[in-house]
């Protein structure tokens, strides 16, 4: 965020709060709820998969930092990472169909990532993803003021 050299901390922190807020209540607008998201699953399955997949839970889960996303095929379960909330739809979606064509093939063989061909934004879904871990490594400078 760029703030004008001439605020003084007070004006900077006092924006920064304001924006910071904005922003919260724009990502929770656009944020699915579990239930919301089970639908997505559905509706993603019958627009790639035939309707083959058919998730027996799908939801948001805070305890996976170093995966997107997580199936159990025997229990038919589906779990996304928060990380994932405020990203683009098509990267959710990538995700998302991702695990429910775990549901069909176990491995990431290519039986499997045959079934991700028909969704147009695989790579760049996939390039998004690994774009965020890679800022993620990098050391967190402190912002300078003013620029």
């Amino acid at each position: 965020m760029l703030i004008p050299a001439r605020m003084s901390e007070a004006e900077e922190q006092r924006w920064v709060t304001v924006m910071l807020d904005k922003l919260a209540a724009q990502e929770s607008k656009r944020t699915l709820g579990d239930g919301e998201l089970a639908e997505r699953a559905r509706e993603l399955s019958e627009q790639y998969l035939d309707g083959r997949a058919r998730p027996a839970s799908v939801r948001w889960v805070t305890n996976q930092n170093t995966r997107w996303g997580s199936c159990t095929p025997a229990e038919g379960s589906i779990r996304l990472s928060h990380r994932l909330k405020g990203m683009p739809e098509y990267v959710v979606d990538y995700v998302l169909l991702h695990e429910l064509a775990h549901l069909l093939v176990p491995g990431h063989g290519p039986r499997f990532w045959r079934l991700l061909d028909a969704f147009a934004r695989t790579e760049r879904a996939r390039g998004y993803l690994e774009g965020v871990v890679a800022a993620d490594r990098l050391p967190h400078l402190p912002a300078a003021r003013g620029e």
